[in-house]
């Protein structure tokens, strides 16, 4: 939802493509704040205890939406975006490793995969319901329209479009609250990983040592980034390439996470049969090819690529976390997962780039940039499989 609230603002308040990149700098700067106080939370308390304080400061952050739409400011709606962010900081750190923890190595990998297919399904869900209840509520006039009106008739315009964004995001708010109540009241598996008293600055100096987690975290900063850039601007893509309008454009965005869905199903299967560094390999070549293809031509077949590009990005994420955790348990699992969760700082930094260039440049340009992202993760599988080599002939 997050993605479409670019294209949101960008018309409500008369924003530049670096301006509205904001709404991901306080979401994805948020998962670099909170992930290292969550994995110290978690080690302290427990993996239920982490999931329940992560769905109570998401919920929070969707009820900070009413006083900011109330206030129209975008400052304010930055900030309760970063509180929710907050909470899906902790939610991730929390549930990765807990996933990770609750079966053998050697599947772990996989595991994770077969849990995150559930993410593009609420992305999907997320989609639909800004395109009906978001999207279909902005009124047609652009910035230079809007220049014209008078303050009046442009407070009350933008009241009308700002009270779609706060209500929608305050009914999943509601559904969260139901969601903690449940996950409350249920018994679930204990956390098998000992508890030990070792240190943070202990833990972190033995992480890193070990170069595939460090890389790792290189990799997934950019992963995230790249996914998030991509994301955020693949409306506004289709509006410069197809001619047409928020609400239609949104579409687009809907069929590159049914893509990225059913591609991540995909590959989870031929995890069965393919190593997944394999598989990150193939699908960081594929990404590579469909961006070229995103800033050299035009249309449909731009469009074309750009969902493509989803169906490539779509075990990245869980694949580079599974891989990089590899051998790596305990305390130092759950520092190192919150490690690769600060990592998605990149979301925060990368988009705000992309956008400069989009102003600067225009918005197929702009993707250069997930093309350097993805040749960053294809240098990481790369060398992962190069040391694997190593590893097993000798």
């Amino acid at each position: 939802m997050n993605d479409t609230l670019l294209a949101a603002f960008k018309r409500i308040m008369s924003m530049s493509d670096l301006q509205t990149s904001l709404v991901q700098f306080a979401f994805y700067g948020a998962y670099f704040c909170f992930s290292l106080p969550a994995a110290l939370f978690i080690r302290r308390y427990s993996y239920k205890s982490g999931i329940l304080l992560g769905l109570l400061l998401y919920a929070s952050g969707t009820m900070l939406f009413y006083p900011a739409g109330e206030a129209a400011s975008y400052g304010f709606f930055l900030f309760a975006i970063y509180v929710m962010a907050g909470g899906c900081a902790i939610l991730e750190t929390t549930a990765n490793p807990y996933i990770l923890s609750m079966g053998p190595e050697t599947t772990a990998t996989r595991r994770l995969n077969i849990a995150q297919m559930f993410n593009p399904i609420g992305a999907v869900a997320g989609i639909l319901i800004s395109r009906h209840f978001i999207l279909s509520e902005l009124h047609v006039a652009d910035a230079s329209e809007r220049a014209t009106m008078s303050p009046e008739i442009l407070r009350s315009l933008q009241k009308m479009e700002l009270d779609a964004v706060s209500g929608t995001y305050m009914t999943i708010g509601v559904i969260l609250i139901i969601i903690l109540v449940v996950i409350a009241c249920v018994k679930m598996p204990r956390d098998k990983d000992i508890q030990s008293d070792s240190r943070l600055r202990t833990t972190f100096l033995q992480l890193m040592k070990n170069h595939r987690w460090k890389y790792g975290v290189v990799a997934q900063f950019f992963y995230v980034g790249v996914q998030t850039g991509v994301w955020s601007f693949t409306i506004r893509l289709t509006m410069h390439e197809m001619k047409v309008l928020e609400h239609e454009a949104s579409m687009v965005f809907l069929y590159s996470i049914i893509a990225f869905t059913l591609c991540r199903m995909l590959f989870t299967w031929l995890m069965g049969f393919v190593r997944p560094i394999v598989l990150l390999i193939g699908a960081s070549i594929g990404a590579i090819i469909c961006t070229a293809m995103v800033i050299f031509s035009h249309g449909l077949a731009a469009i074309i690529t750009l969902v493509g590009i989803s169906a490539c990005m779509s075990l990245m994420f869980p694949t580079i976390y599974g891989i990089a955790l590899e051998g790596i348990s305990g305390d130092r699992a759950k520092v190192g997962a919150s490690g690769l969760i600060m990592a998605i700082l990149g979301g925060a930094i990368i988009t705000p780039v992309q956008a400069l260039l989009s102003d600067r440049f225009g918005i197929s340009i702009s993707f250069i940039v997930p093309m350097f992202c993805f040749a960053i993760v294809l240098g990481y599988g790369l060398w992962v499989l190069y040391n694997s080599s190593l590893t097993e002939n000798g």
